[in-house]
């Protein structure tokens, strides 16, 4: 039985870079639940690469930073595809090539294209799909556990991704007016993507995480994409304008008192 009713449903994917991408496992489920996938990718180079490890995958090309890509990436599904019954946005970019600065010298630049890749881009890719969009249709985005907690190795992606998860909101009831597309995001805790690996000192942050989660078991890609195809399934009809922490318990567990041992009387 298909319990999540995926089967012969069609989805968008945006955001595959390699196999430890949240978008490549999300593809991946959805595959093997029976949907048929398409994906988008930011250049011809990023094609090529992700052509070599999903062959045969239907794969456009779409550089989110330029609206009139997004809205010639609907129109040509929309050649194909009649409908599309779900998008998963797992797109984000913050430029750390200078290392990491203290929150206040954040160069606006930097800042604001961050703000356009990760957050606006959903904005502007929900309007071009609008009417391809299925009455019912679900949208994900990828987010973060939290964006109240300064983490300084996370800079000033967080701010950004606080904008995501309200555009969540604000889209939903946008839509709402004409359809019965719901907008969600997981928001996951620390995750060994390549995607993290890039920013500075993510690794001890990483492994701290692990220690402070309730199984002391690191949270793994694979379960964030198992939330997002729950997402996208009408089994979540009744969740919109939500976000979906997954963190393996690591929000309640800041006074683990095997930590705060370690802490105070380190060995």
């Amino acid at each position: 039985m298909d319990f999540l009713g995926l089967e012969n449903k069609t989805f968008l994917v945006f955001g595959v870079a390699n196999k430890k991408s949240v978008a490549y496992f999300v593809g991946q489920v959805l595959t093997q639940a029976g949907a048929e996938v398409i994906y988008s990718v930011r250049s011809p180079e990023r094609k090529e690469s992700v052509s070599r490890l999903l062959p045969g995958a239907e794969i456009y090309t779409c550089d989110v930073e330029r609206e009139e890509e997004i809205a010639s990436l609907a129109d040509e599904i929309s050649k194909k595809h009649s409908t599309i019954d779900g998008i998963v946005h797992s797109i984000a970019f913050a430029n750390y090539e200078n290392g990491m600065k203290p929150f206040h010298e954040t160069r606006k630049k930097d800042f604001l294209q961050s703000a356009d890749v990760s957050c606006y881009s959903l904005i502007s890719i929900a309007n071009a799909f609008k009417r391809l969009l299925d009455n019912r249709a679900s949208v994900v985005a990828v987010s973060i556990s939290t964006t109240r907690m300064a983490v300084e190795t996370y800079g000033f992606m967080a701010p950004v991704k606080a904008g995501l998860d309200s555009a969540i909101c604000f889209l939903a009831k946008s839509f709402s007016t004409f359809s019965q597309v719901r907008f969600n995001s997981v928001n996951p805790g620390l995750l060994k993507t390549s995607a993290s690996a890039g920013i500075p000192g993510y690794i001890d942050y990483y492994l701290f995480a692990e220690r402070l989660t309730l199984r002391k078991k690191a949270l793994e890609t694979q379960e964030v994409a198992n939330v997002v195809a729950f997402l996208l399934s009408e089994r979540s009809s009744g969740i919109n304008a939500q976000g979906i922490v997954i963190d393996a318990g690591m929000s309640v567990n800041a006074f683990d008192k095997d930590i705060v041992k370690r802490a105070l009387r380190p060995e």
